[in-house]
């Protein structure tokens, strides 16, 4: 970028000087130093704005990748979690991509890093008949639940998912519900995911 910058500082020095050549053959007057050295100021104070315009350019362009993906249960523990006597907050500690670093695998909790619509999934599988149910939460307020209950044994999932406008600092996370419990092991059935769709 840098050399692009210094290829049209060099142009135009070179526009200005060809300028300043011809307008000396036809009126047969010297051109200015002080008129030269103005332009070579104001060339340099704008290659400075246009350096400081692309350091904020690739900073927003690195926080504008955002994607987490985990999994409840770390390979070799597990495979129940809950139930519990109140809501709990699930630590999906299992992460399989976190890019922008926005999710915490030792809190469970996602923070917005940049404002814009965000989407998150969440995808709970239990057995033994116990129900499955966990809330997805944005700060504290509940947006959607995934639930599903069998009266007899057997296998069970839940999941649902949304898109969220999130502020820089918004926190997103899935609280178990009392009473209920999950199960993963090595194969990842329980996670949760999110990403950033677009800025604004």
């Amino acid at each position: 970028m840098e050399v692009i910058v210094f290829f049209s500082l060099l142009l135009s020095v070179c526009t200005l000087s060809a300028n300043l050549a011809e307008a000396d053959k036809s009126s047969n007057q010297q051109p200015c130093p002080q008129d030269t050295q103005a332009v070579l100021r104001q060339l340099t104070a704008s290659v400075a704005v246009q350096k400081e315009q692309i350091t904020v350019l690739q900073k927003e362009t690195q926080a504008t990748h955002v994607a987490f993906s985990a999994a409840v249960l770390l390979p070799g523990t597990g495979p129940y979690v809950g139930p519990f006597n109140t809501e709990t907050t699930l630590v999906f500690k299992h992460v399989v991509t976190n890019i922008g670093n926005a999710y915490n695998p030792y809190t469970g909790i996602f923070t917005a890093p940049v404002r814009g619509v965000y989407h998150f999934e969440l995808h709970m599988f239990g057995h033994g008949g116990v129900a499955v149910g966990a809330y997805l939460y944005k700060n504290q307020g509940l947006v959607v639940i995934a639930y599903e209950h069998q009266t007899a044994a057997g296998e069970l999932s839940g999941s649902n998912g949304a898109s969220l406008l999130l502020e820089v600092g918004d926190q997103v996370f899935v609280r178990l519900l009392d009473g209920r419990r999950i199960y993963d092991n090595q194969n990842h059935h329980t996670t949760f995911s999110g990403h950033l769709i677009f800025t604004m």
